[in-house]
């Protein structure tokens, strides 16, 4: 019987710590929840294609010993000289950096909004205004969040051989470089090579970029619409399919200026031996020294990822939108 009154007991304590969950959870703004769902299922999202991304950057950049060999070669060579956590190196930084920027996007968003159909009233209330609002919102984010970006990119740019460290400690294998010991080591890098300025290295092509991409992402959504059935028009498979395909064809026409900023991040120099100083010379400079296929390298990974992160993406927010018990 004592047992059994015991037992009792710590089923009722148990019922009550989920019930005083679900109620701590109740109790959040509605918008809050999603956000965080948001935010969980894009963290794993970006973990699964962590891989993936490195190697990108190392394509972009035209990283010595790792251009020539595609992206098998290059993922070998990764666990070859840091192991399996190479492979997911900077991602962290990646995952912290993502909150802040979809914060800052959906705060500023209804503001610039509200602003161009106040101030400019020409613009309507149409399709262009959303364009607008959305591409302005989006580049604040970039601009608040931008130095966590630069510092990522630096940091997986650098591949060092974990199994040979000379007197002067552990040196990137490409570059010849000293490796960072950490993302602090490379924000004080920076700061100490050009201050404050230092960490928008890169910015203009990020900027140049987001008002293009949004216009064509729209229009090419719009296009693949006219193409679903009527009787599917409102199935969310298919119009987060349209999404999709929409905005990988927008990365695809604006790519070329995605490779110019991380090869202005990582300082790749000119023949010269200067860095670039702004869009147009990186693009001349990009086709002059290294082929204009150089603009397209690492294109081949956004097609790569795009199944597998969409995927997981929609799995995951699904999931924690039932556990944080959020309704459909």
């Amino acid at each position: 019987m004592d047992n059994e009154g015991s037992d009792i007991c710590s089923s009722n304590e148990g019922d009550s710590y989920e019930d005083e969950q679900v109620q701590i959870v109740h109790s959040l703004p509605y918008f809050l929840l999603e956000l965080i769902a948001a935010g969980a299922s894009s963290s794993l999202a970006k973990t699964t294609v962590a891989p993936l991304e490195r190697i990108k950057i190392l394509l972009q950049t035209k990283a010595e010993g790792f251009h020539s060999v595609g992206v098998y070669g290059s993922l070998k060579k990764l666990v070859k000289y840091e192991g399996l956590r190479g492979l997911y190196k900077a991602n962290g930084v990646s995952i912290l950096r993502m909150l802040p920027h979809s914060a800052f996007q959906y705060m500023t968003y209804e503001q610039y909004r509200s602003l161009l159909h106040y101030k400019c009233p020409s613009v309507g209330t149409g399709p262009l205004l959303n364009i607008l609002a959305g591409s302005a919102a989006n580049g604040t984010a970039f601009l608040c969040t931008y130095p966590l970006d630069l510092a990522r990119t630096k940091y997986a740019y650098q591949v060092v051989d974990r199994g040979q460290s000379g007197s002067d400690g552990l040196r990137c294998i490409h570059s010849g470089h000293p490796a960072h010991q950490g993302i602090k080591d490379v924000f004080r890098t920076v700061y100490r090579g050009g201050g404050m300025l230092a960490f928008y290295r890169g910015v203009g092509p990020t900027l140049g970029g987001i008002l293009p991409y949004n216009v064509i992402k729209f229009y090419a959504q719009e296009e693949l619409k006219r193409w679903v059935p009527k009787e599917h028009q409102s199935s969310i498979a298919l119009n987060l399919s349209c999404g999709a395909l929409a905005g990988l064809f927008g990365q695809t026409v604006m790519y070329p200026l995605d490779v110019v900023r991380r090869q202005m991040q990582v300082d790749i120099l000119n023949q010269s031996g200067a860095r670039y100083n702004d869009t147009i010379e990186g693009l001349t400079a990009i086709i002059r020294n290294q082929g204009w296929r150089q603009l397209y390298g690492g294109l081949c990974i956004n097609y790569m990822k795009v199944v597998p992160s969409v995927a997981v993406g929609l799995a995951s927010f699904d999931v924690i939108k039932c556990w944080l018990h959020i309704p459909s």
